[in-house]
């Protein structure tokens, strides 16, 4: 099956069919197909194959990428110099502030995601980024999951600038994780793309990713609506992702531009919030 989505992907004509006596499943192209189907196949194997940071995760179909351990290595260095050296004082030009955001100091719901109030709450954050964001990394590529989640994080904070009109301060990278748990929870929707479209197991999922978000991000006494924003704008990301064309879902140069990306948004974030006013 999936090897007939990437030949049809790349416009060429395919149909699966059983032989009758060993019962096996053959995908069938014309002839004259034959030479660019084997490439097309033969590229998708080696973009998609299991590479030794990627654990299978045994009856569910997901890898675990864990890259996202070293991905995640900024959150405590910030911590470090905030809360342990005390080298420099980020949290006071970085956490998210509304009043402060509306006159002008837009680069704090960039840098908020990287602030953490105590160690109790950048070790919550880092076990469970490790998890979603790990799958979702292993499901979209390393590059594309990052950043996407992150953007999911300043989407939470953006959220609560706009929805919420008293102060509102806040900080921290849970908005970021509870997005990787919306890309994870729209994923399902690739099923969509197959011949035979599985609503039942596209519900279960979606409805699973929504219990999950009730489970750990509607805590009262944490941001709870830059939990809710941060899944929202994750779920919105991932749905984009799932359609993409074949041809842009993971190659690597895509995945290396988009890393890349990420860590020029923070730096640049960090480097204007650190000048000074």
């Amino acid at each position: 099956m999936d090897w007939s989505l990437v030949l049809v992907s790349q416009g060429i004509e395919t149909s699966i069919e059983r032989t009758p006596e060993g019962g096996q499943h053959l995908l069938v192209v014309h002839p004259a197909d034959h030479d660019r189907a084997i490439a097309a196949i033969k590229q998708y194997e080696r973009e998609n194959r299991v590479r030794r940071w990627q654990q299978p995760i045994r009856w569910t179909g997901l890898l675990l990428d864990w890259r996202v351990v070293f991905c995640l290595l900024p959150l405590m260095a910030v911590f470090f110099v905030n809360d342990v050296a005390g080298a420099v004082d980020l949290r006071t030009p970085g956490i998210m502030d509304n009043a402060a955001v509306r006159h002008g100091e837009w680069w704090r719901l960039f840098t908020a995601v990287t602030l953490h109030a105590d160690l109790g709450h950048l070790a919550s954050n880092f076990v469970m980024g490790v998890l979603l964001l790990g799958l979702a990394m292993g499901t979209y590529g390393t590059g594309k999951a990052l950043l996407a989640s992150y953007l999911a994080g300043v989407g939470g904070n953006l959220g609560g600038l706009l929805l919420l009109s008293g102060p509102h301060r806040c900080l921290g990278a849970s908005g970021m994780v509870l997005g990787a748990l919306g890309l994870l929870t729209v994923q399902s929707l690739s099923l969509l793309r197959g011949s035979e479209r599985q609503h039942a197991l596209i519900g279960r999922a979606v409805a699973g990713g929504f219990l999950l978000l009730v489970l750990i991000g509607l805590n009262p006494h944490t941001d709870v609506m830059g939990h809710v924003g941060g899944f929202a704008v994750g779920a919105a990301l991932g749905g984009v992702l799932v359609f993409l064309p074949e041809k842009w879902n993971r190659p690597a140069a895509v995945n290396r531009a988009c890393g890349i990306l990420c860590l020029v948004i923070v730096g640049a974030a960090w480097a204007r919030a650190l000048l000074p006013k």
